[in-house]
């Protein structure tokens, strides 16, 4: 019988020089531009969503925010934490592996969870090396933040990827939308 996998699906923002976030995980150069009413493309994203993949560094982020973001189910991969590290109030919702992606997107997809947000810098990296990302959308920032966390570090092969559609938004941001062609 052949292996099934969930497919991978990206929706980052970056600094134009290509980070995603401070040394120390910080988002304040994102923060700090505020929320644009009339942009929904994040809410779009999650409509056909099933899964939310994040690497430690972020899940440990976005439980400094001052209330859970998401209504999906939340896989969270580490070697360190484990379901202890969970509050009790996201017990129900968010799952520690200590998994490769591989191993992972064949789990989810035998649970029902065929399409995977896949959330946080190195993540993304080991999901795209592993040929799982089918989608990538990336908002680029105005701003210039000269070091911190990079999307796309090392890669083991070019990525080559299409255009699906870009658009401007407010505050000087701009929305490109690829479809990831070599997976």
């Amino acid at each position: 019988m052949e292996d099934k996998y969930a497919n991978g699906y990206v929706f980052m923002a970056s600094s134009l020089d290509g980070f995603v976030a401070r040394q120390d995980n910080s988002l304040d150069w994102l923060m700090k531009y505020g929320i644009d009413e009339n942009d929904n493309s994040f809410e779009e994203f999650t409509k056909n969503i099933d899964v939310l993949v994040m690497g430690s560094g972020t899940f440990k982020t976005v439980l400094g925010f001052e209330q859970w973001p998401y209504k999906i189910p939340v896989y969270v991969l580490s070697r360190t934490l484990t379901q202890g590290n969970v509050p009790e109030s996201l017990q129900e919702q968010v799952t520690i592996k200590a998994l490769n992606p591989k191993d992972l997107m064949q789990l989810l997809y035998k649970k029902g969870l065929k399409k995977a947000y896949i959330d946080g810098g190195k993540l993304v990296q080991s999901f795209i090396n592993d040929s799982f990302i089918k989608e990538i959308t990336l908002t680029q920032i105005p701003i210039l933040i000269g070091k911190g966390k990079r999307l796309f570090g090392t890669l083991d092969k070019d990525i080559d990827l299409e255009l699906i559609n870009s658009k401007p938004m407010k505050f000087g941001f701009i929305q490109n939308h690829y479809k990831v062609l070599n997976t």
